[in-house]
């Protein structure tokens, strides 16, 4: 039985601006939009945006699995770094650090993802293993993530609006696609 990766790195370029890439990643009610794993989420208590020390949920699926995390932004610094951390089953059994950075280069962004074990309690990183096939090697899945994320963001970049794309169907995107017309999945508490 081996051990769940403790760090990755995943990086794409997206021909949006830095802002319009910002303006995604900092509404924490849209990630179901982009990412493989994480269907929805929302900020807690009254917060109205990300900033550190600001506190939001996210709801997972991997497979049949289903289960939420805690979740605290650590940097906001716009449009560059977006942070924040994880903490799972009670806040002591694992924690993972996970940051957004966005460059500038010609033509778009370039947007860097990199993810950080803090912790895992002794010996649950092999229940995970066992249990939650798709972390073993998260490469394509947090590949796919960025590509949809470069996407939404070009989309309404050049539209000025906000993309509209099929719903999912099972763990991926219905068609791939980001569809103007259909109606977005957005998420509420």
């Amino acid at each position: 039985m081996g051990t769940l990766a403790r760090h990755g790195r995943t990086e794409t370029v997206s021909r949006a601006p830095a802002e319009a890439v910002w303006q995604i990643i900092t509404d924490v009610t849209r990630v179901g939009e982009w990412s493989h794993e994480c269907r929805e989420a929302r900020l807690l208590g009254n917060a109205r945006a990300a900033a550190p020390g600001i506190r939001f949920r996210g709801r997972n699926r991997s497979g049949g699995l289903r289960w939420s995390r805690s979740c605290v932004f650590t940097v906001v610094e716009p449009p560059r770094t977006l942070a924040w951390r994880t903490t799972g089953l009670l806040g002591r059994a694992d924690s993972t650090e996970w940051r957004i950075d966005l460059e500038p280069v010609p033509g778009g962004t370039k947007i860097v993802q990199t993810y950080r074990v803090l912790h895992v309690a002794p010996g649950l990183d092999r229940v995970y293993w066992r249990l939650v096939k798709a972390h073993r090697d998260r490469r394509a899945a947090l590949e796919g993530d960025l590509r949809r994320l470069a996407e939404l963001a070009a989309v309404e970049a050049e539209s000025h609006t906000p993309a509209m794309r099929p719903p999912r169907e099972g763990n991926a995107v219905a068609d791939g696609s980001l569809g103007r017309g259909t109606e977005r999945r957005r998420y509420s508490a």
